[in-house]
């Protein structure tokens, strides 16, 4: 369960089991929501928030702050999810500090 980020106490990770399409999960405390990356012909779309079953989501707050970094770094997400899932390599966390 690579973690790519963390901001302000939101984590950002990978499942290691996942499937496609490209998506990412947030957690804060005990909380989770997922943000799918959607391509269309090889360009970007659009990010479709989706609840985690059996999770409570993010509330409004921290769901903000999960589609703002997710809009601000999405081109370094689907990176670090090829590099994971394709080719197996190692993803080191960043803490994000500065705020958005």
């Amino acid at each position: 369960m690579p973690k790519l980020y963390e901001y302000f106490g939101l984590i950002f990770l990978f499942y290691s089991q996942e499937h496609q399409p490209i998506h990412i999960h947030g957690k804060y405390q005990d909380k989770e929501s997922k943000a799918e990356i959607i391509f269309e012909n090889g360009k970007f779309k659009e990010i479709v928030i989706k609840d985690v079953p059996g999770k409570e989501p993010l509330d409004v707050r921290n769901l903000k702050k999960f589609r703002k970094i997710i809009e601000l770094y999405r081109d370094d997400i689907v990176r670090k999810w090829i590099d994971f899932f394709v080719y197996n390599i190692e993803i080191s966390p960043e803490v994000i500090r500065k705020r958005i």
